[in-house]
């Protein structure tokens, strides 16, 4: 009898965390409208179950639904307002709704798409994505509403001691960004010596074919990145 009653008080238990358990299955499988069904219920029975929250966060990010993924995030802010990663996505959805606004209602939004980078930055120093987002924040903001080359440096000087591959790789963004080639070309270069990773590799190759226009530089990069593997 008693057995019986303890799989009574736990079969709802094990319910629920297969529910969860095949929600992200199904997630990590691409299967997104299926997960967010399996996570919508699940969440009705769990309304504060973070990693669900944020789940349903995501998915609505990769539909673009950018209010929706705006709501998760921000509830996730108030649940536990000292994680980082909740502030870094909650300013990138804030980011790319502004994209999709008036201009004048954007202006509005950027002081808190910045500051919710800042935030996380402040809540876990060695926030590499933060950086990469205010970094790609002032060079497209114009100089009037905040945009800035030297805190753009800035940020990249600080992902250089972090992650020197992250350091250079950014300080090539931003050496391209303004058309400063041979530049780019050296920080990119420094990438690879470190990182040696795909990534590495395709930045340089891209710089030579889209911008410099030098194809068979290009074609040489990632024949040295084949023959490296």
């Amino acid at each position: 009898m008693k057995q019986l009653l303890n799989f009574f008080l736990l079969f709802p238990l094990l319910l629920f965390s297969q529910s969860f358990e095949k929600g992200e299955k199904l997630f990590v499988d691409k299967k997104f409208d299926q997960a967010q069904v399996v996570f919508e219920n699940y969440l009705k029975s769990n309304p504060n179950h973070l990693k669900t929250i944020e789940y349903l966060g995501d998915i609505a990010g990769q539909e673009k639904s950018w209010d929706k993924c705006i709501g998760y995030y921000k509830k996730l802010k108030t649940l536990k307002p000292n994680e980082a990663n909740y502030y870094y996505k909650y300013g990138g959805a804030l980011g790319m709704k502004s994209l999709e606004v008036s201009k004048f209602k954007a202006l509005g939004m950027i002081g808190e798409v910045r500051s919710s980078f800042e935030k996380a930055i402040a809540l876990n120093p060695k926030h590499i994505e933060a950086r990469w987002a205010l970094i790609e924040l002032n060079l497209q903001l114009p100089g009037i509403v905040g945009g800035s080359e030297s805190k753009a440096i800035k940020y990249s000087g600080e992902l250089r001691e972090l992650s020197p591959v992250d350091g250079y790789l950014s300080r090539g963004y931003i050496e391209e960004y303004f058309k400063r080639y041979a530049s780019a070309e050296q920080q990119y270069k420094r990438a690879i010596l470190i990182g040696e990773s795909k990534v590495c590799y395709q930045k340089l190759a891209d710089l030579y074919k889209n911008k410099m226009k030098q194809p068979e530089k290009a074609n040489k990069v990632w024949e040295e990145y084949k023959n490296k593997k």
